[in-house]
């Protein structure tokens, strides 16, 4: 992008250069630099746009851009994330949800108890080395979480945790 704009900047700078040397008049050239420069501006805005990238997207870029993520997730992060999805569990079963809303809301339930066994023993690693700000922080993380899972727990209807009809068949 950034040679596109050098090109037409030195070919502009050419364009006046040669124009110099063939003794043109000068009025004839003035607006070639600012021609030069809003033609600049108008690609920059045009290769910048998002449609201009949602056209040349396709599904081998995405994937060849599309890397794991290599970090693990920290006990604060892990701990927000539950907390999050416990009380939007919690938000749509306090409604009036419909059958499909509490099965979803109990897999969502499940999902947050395997992130919670997966948040205790990172905690339970981190707590070996960490200093006594830390434990506090690893502590009100955990706390956080297990306050949240408990009211997502309260506002299941009963039975919404065995086995779905998935799971039956």
């Amino acid at each position: 992008m950034t040679k596109l704009y050098l090109t037409l900047i030195l070919a502009a700078a050419a364009i006046v250069l040669l124009s110099l040397a063939t003794e043109l008049p000068v009025l004839l050239l003035a607006p070639v630099l600012p021609l030069t420069l809003a033609a600049a501006l108008l690609l920059r805005h045009v290769f910048r746009s998002p449609a201009y990238w949602a056209r040349r997207l396709s599904p081998e870029e995405i994937m060849r851009r599309r890397t794991p993520e290599a970090r693990p997730d920290t006990p604060e992060e892990l701990s927000h994330r539950i907390v999050e999805r416990a009380d939007e569990i919690h938000r749509t079963l306090l409604e009036s949800p419909s059958e499909i809303q509490v099965e979803m809301c109990a897999l969502g339930y499940r999902a947050c108890v395997n992130d919670m066994i997966t948040l205790t023993h990172l905690i339970n690693e981190e707590m070996k080395t960490a200093g006594p700000i830390k434990r506090l922080k690893l502590h009100t993380a955990r706390r956080h979480a297990t306050d949240s899972l408990s009211g997502a727990r309260e506002a299941m209807p009963p039975g919404a945790l065995r086995a779905t009809r998935q799971e039956h068949q």
